[in-house]
């Protein structure tokens, strides 16, 4: 028997299976839990952000960490998980993720009431967390107005050096370019676009897309005016077949997950 509730407002049901099989009961009871959904081995960060807005679990902007554990562990319209890593493994790859402002959330050390600001916000990046850890995750919308506006108050770099008379180039030298030190040196034009291709190993897709993250992306975006666009593609050859269940599961995770185009084809 197996107590279930489908949302916080539904009444608590009893579900009861019959286990077949000559494994020990315990053993027969796990198998069947899993096959059925009820109870979670592994949890994508994806996943997690659907009952953190629909429940929701958010408490204000930012939802603790510790506290995430203690729903988790107490509510029955929660997915049942195998053991707290789980969770927290799964907060760590939707903070992992290129795609966190749309799919995901931040994480934010503490908040400081005093200055409304999170401190020690991070994006992007896996984390190793432990169900004692005192940080929070933060709504994305909120972590990006405040990206936003510390980029903002920090304003554009200003090169040092001399500056040129007004009223033009003056003792022989050229427009565009400024004397130092006696000698004329020109003023390269700096790029303004960017673009690059990467493979990614299946199995280490999060690790690899943080370092992509933290080591090539958040030093373009975090410049003044820069418009940053991520995409993702993934492209998989079967030559056995994909089963009927992969491609349901697949398929309506892309539909969940907002994907713009995808499908399977038979060739």
């Amino acid at each position: 028997m197996v107590p279930t509730q489908v949302s916080p407002q539904s009444e608590r049901e009893w579900k009861t299976f019959r286990l077949l099989g000559e494994d020990p009961l315990a053993v027969r009871a796990s198998k069947k839990l899993r096959n059925d959904d009820l109870l979670v081995a592994a949890l994508a960060g994806t996943v997690l952000r659907m009952p953190l807005d629909k429940v929701p679990l958010w408490r204000g902007d930012h939802v603790t960490i510790k506290q995430l554990v203690e729903d988790f562990a107490r509510y029955l319209y929660l997915p049942r998980l195998v053991e707290t890593k789980v969770l927290l493994d799964a907060i760590g790859d939707g903070l992992s993720l290129l795609t966190w402002e749309q799919d995901t959330f931040a994480y934010a050390d503490s908040y400081d009431e005093t200055s409304s600001r999170y401190r020690g916000l991070r994006h992007g990046q896996r984390l190793t967390l432990t169900d004692t850890s005192t940080g929070m995750l933060v709504k994305p919308e909120v972590a990006s107005r405040q990206i936003a506006a510390e980029a903002a108050a920090r304003g554009p770099a200003t090169a040092s050096g001399p500056v040129p008379a007004q009223g033009g180039p003056r003792n022989g030298t050229a427009a565009g370019i400024t004397a130092t030190g006696g000698l004329p040196v020109p003023h390269t034009a700096q790029p303004r676009r960017f673009h690059c291709s990467v493979s990614l190993e299946p199995t280490r897709v999060g690790r690899d897309a943080g370092r992509i993250a933290d080591e090539v992306i958040a030093h373009l975006a975090g410049l003044v005016g820069a418009d940053v666009n991520v995409t993702l593609e993934i492209s998989a050859d079967v030559q056995s077949g994909v089963p009927d269940k992969v491609v349901r599961t697949v398929t309506e995770n892309c539909r969940t997950l907002k994907f713009k185009e995808h499908g399977f084809e038979e060739s």
